[in-house]
């Protein structure tokens, strides 16, 4: 039984946080930037390396040292939280403190521009988020942890970054609320005023006739 929920646990983060790894070509001038749903207090490791095209072998090569990236981020509210400069490959890593959409832009330095040529350089980025940021080899060496400790140590981070997400969700569904209202009740108000307008238009029209019809004296 004891089994059966350590994996029902395990599946379900795995769905609510995978850890996402992709690649991207980026141009010289070029931004990329990539939004991420995070939960308040939540850690996110981001890990990228480059590679630069090489024309003689017709492939991409790792990247020189002197060509780096710079990794910034932004918060829900547009404030930055991380801004700096790294190298060819690098790790970043940051806090959430707002549950929300991250946005985690990269772009290469402006200083190297020469080591393109006119090439392309494609960035290997992997993002880690909540609880598959831990290293749970170096923790149990560390903390000299048993199997089965170490295992509920696991079990115990899991809960913990499910009730984080039920905790957003519930964020989201109270914002969602929120915006529904004020949409229903805008619509509402704006549903009034046509019909006061329509009310106020039908009685000028009504005297414009009535003035109309005793000038010509037909009434």
């Amino acid at each position: 039984m004891m089994l059966s929920i350590s994996a029902a646990l395990t599946l379900a983060l795995a769905w609510m946080y995978p850890a996402h790894g992709l690649y991207f070509h980026i141009g010289e001038t070029e931004k990329k930037c990539f939004i991420e749903e995070i939960p308040d207090e939540t850690m996110v490791i981001g890990k990228y390396r480059t590679q630069l095209w090489d024309k003689q072998s017709g492939s991409f090569l790792p990247a020189t040292p002197g060509l780096g990236m710079h990794v910034e981020i932004k918060d829900p509210d547009t404030k930055i939280i991380l801004s700096r400069q790294y190298g060819s490959d690098g790790r970043f890593t940051f806090t959430s403190h707002t549950p929300g959409e991250h946005q985690i832009c990269l772009h290469s330095n402006s200083t190297k521009m020469a080591l393109f040529a006119g090439g392309k350089l494609r960035v290997h980025l992997d993002i880690q988020v909540g609880e598959h940021t831990n290293n749970y080899p170096e923790i149990a060496a560390k903390d000299k942890l048993t199997e089965l400790q170490l295992r509920v140590r696991q079990l115990l981070d899991q809960v913990e970054q499910i009730q984080k997400e039920q905790n957003y969700q519930r964020y989201r569904e109270e914002r969602f609320r929120m915006t529904s209202e004020s949409t229903n009740q805008r619509v509402l108000w704006w549903s009034i005023a046509q019909t006061l307008i329509l009310i106020v238009t039908g009685i000028w029209q009504m005297k414009h006739l009535k003035s109309f019809f005793e000038a010509k004296k037909l009434v």
